[in-house]
């Protein structure tokens, strides 16, 4: 949603917003009124209800004990009640779009984004009438927000352009930052992702070294089994985000997967990589952000994604002579919408018809995910290695 408000050479503000133990404080009497409210009751609200009611809680010091105190607020986190949590927080989504600001909600994390063009100051205005209506929700609701660890991103090609964009939150003026952490990536007021790649890149080969030093203890499969769990799940993490960035800046990760098959083929150093990533069956970064970004596209085509997913692509059929019968394209949207060439080539809509199009069209139609995912991962491979 941050490309979106970049392709027009707008200004956008990402607002992460703090809330303080915010399991800890849902009023149980509210939830159970949501679930009455999304039409749960009889036997389902009852047990729910016995689950949430009579607990209490003590402190416990040494030898002494205070009594337990009745509690009246505060769930488990995850399992069953992060489904619940998502419930007790869906009004806030409803009051934040009412505004024309979009958002995220992810558990516990908040994200406010608004977007408008640079010369227009009095949309500020608006985000901040939209984080007043969001902070008397919060107390409403028995939340704690805090404005002092709330993070506001600009992303905009120049800096100059947040001068007076600063948005307000219970009177505090909120500074634009550098870059922020969301949901564990860092994202940068160009989104170039640079020290995002940086942190993950030197992480990751920080666990290698270790892995290395295990090495002589540990069997082929166990040691596998360390390095998929410890190396490439970072490199794996949120990649869809490195579609179409820069060959130098995805290349500090593309040499972090290149050691991590030296060490599980037991290759000499200065050994080519191309043969070992093709025995593993190991894709390189840039095409493994491809086959992330077509399943994606699957998702969406079988109205299997989310909302804020699928809106982004929409699909055309070909006249019946020119085309096999169940087979689907996306449309590219004008290059008119999409001024910022370098955004033009990470957007999802851009993305999207790019690679999906290019699919042999028995891929395409494959009967289920996986068999699609299969499928895809094999055309890669031959794709990556063949160039």
């Amino acid at each position: 949603m941050i490309f979106a408000g970049s392709w027009a050479g707008g200004v956008s503000l990402l607002v992460l917003l703090d809330l303080t133990a915010a399991f800890d404080t849902v009023d149980h009497s509210i939830l159970l009124g949501r679930l009455m409210g999304m039409g749960l009751g009889g036997t389902v609200l009852q047990w729910l209800h016995s689950f949430l009611e009579g607990r209490s809680q003590m402190v416990s010091l040494g030898d002494s004990c205070l009594a337990p105190q009745p509690l009246s607020c505060g769930v488990l986190q995850g399992f069953v009640f992060s489904i619940l949590f998502n419930i007790y927080m869906k009004p806030l989504g409803e009051i934040i779009r009412s505004f024309g600001v979009r958002c995220h909600l992810y558990a516990d994390d908040v994200q406010l984004c608004h977007s408008f063009p640079p010369v227009t100051k009095e949309s500020v205005q608006v985000l901040n009438q939209c984080l007043a209506a969001v902070l008397d929700w919060m107390r409403a609701n028995k939340f704690k927000l805090n404005p002092d660890k709330t993070e506001v991103l600009l992303v905009s090609r120049k800096a100059e352009q947040g001068i007076g964009l600063q948005p307000v939150l219970d009177g505090v003026t909120l500074p634009l930052k550098a870059q922020v952490r969301s949901l564990g990536v860092i994202l940068d007021s160009l989104l170039s992702l640079e020290l995002q790649v940086s942190v993950v890149a030197r992480g990751a080969f920080a666990q290698l070294k270790l892995v290395c030093q295990l090495h002589p203890y540990l069997g082929k499969p166990d040691l596998a089994t360390v390095v998929h769990t410890l190396v490439t799940s970072q490199l794996g993490y949120c990649n869809t985000l490195y579609m179409g960035l820069p060959l130098k800046t995805v290349w500090k990760l593309q040499l972090v997967k290149q050691e991590a098959a030296r060490l599980l083929t037991g290759a000499a150093y200065r050994k080519r990589t191309t043969p070992l990533l093709r025995q593993l069956h190991w894709l390189q970064i840039s095409y493994r952000a491809r086959f992330k970004v077509l399943a994606l596209a699957y998702k969406a085509l079988n109205s299997s994604s989310p909302a804020y997913l699928s809106k982004r692509v929409s699909c055309y059929d070909l006249p019946r002579n020119l085309r096999s019968s169940g087979e689907a394209l996306f449309l590219v949207p004008p290059a008119s919408l999409v001024w910022l060439v370098g955004m033009r080539d990470r957007a999802f809509s851009v993305v999207v018809p790019w690679l999906w199009n290019s699919l042999p069209s028995d891929i395409q139609q494959s009967p289920s995910l996986l068999s699609f995912r299969n499928k895809v991962k094999a055309w890669l491979c031959e794709q990556a290695f063949k160039e």
